[in-house]
């Protein structure tokens, strides 16, 4: 049986799915030296040359940068590039439907964002597992301290982050 400090909660939602995921690239660890470890967006993103590939790629380590975050859905607009699409159907990230911009600052951590943070529906029987644990007392300290606080995220069930 596994035990993990803090607080269990229903996971979270980004709401700046499309942001984070189709209007940023995230830089592999081997580019750190000449891009820097933040996402890259605006100008930044504008100078790369990104294929499909590089594209799926960006996608996959921003869905495991937001699962290291607690969020379980992304809230987006239609997603139009494929390769980020293919990335998020197959990290189990789930999606929600969105219109329009939401206010605040894009960030991978929901209480960053300078919005309401909200939290994916709690769990019904029969229905797939989304949760995150938290390593602080409460969910004051959680709003305080940020989802950087994660250490487990659990999408459909499976295990999908784990902080070492």
């Amino acid at each position: 049986m596994r035990q993990w400090p803090g607080i269990l909660t229903p996971g979270l939602v980004n709401l700046h799915g499309n942001e984070l995921l189709e209007e940023a690239y995230h830089p592999d660890p081997r580019e750190a030296d000449e891009l820097g470890t933040e996402p890259l967006t605006g100008d930044a993103l504008a100078a790369l040359e990104l294929d499909d590939a590089r594209w799926g790629a960006s996608a996959r380590r921003g869905v495991q940068r937001m699962l290291a975050h607690g969020t379980v859905v992304a809230a987006c607009e239609e997603l139009r590039n494929r390769a980020v699409r293919d990335a998020v159907r197959r990290s189990g990230l789930g999606t929600m439907g969105r219109l329009g911009r939401p206010g605040g600052v894009p960030s991978l951590d929901p209480y960053a964002s300078g919005w309401p943070v909200e939290f994916a529906q709690p769990r019904e029987p029969g229905s797939a597992a989304r949760f995150a644990f938290f390593d602080v007392p409460d969910e004051a300290a959680l709003a305080e301290r940020g989802a950087a606080t994660c250490v487990a995220t659990v999408v459909e069930g499976r295990l999908v982050y784990r902080r070492r």
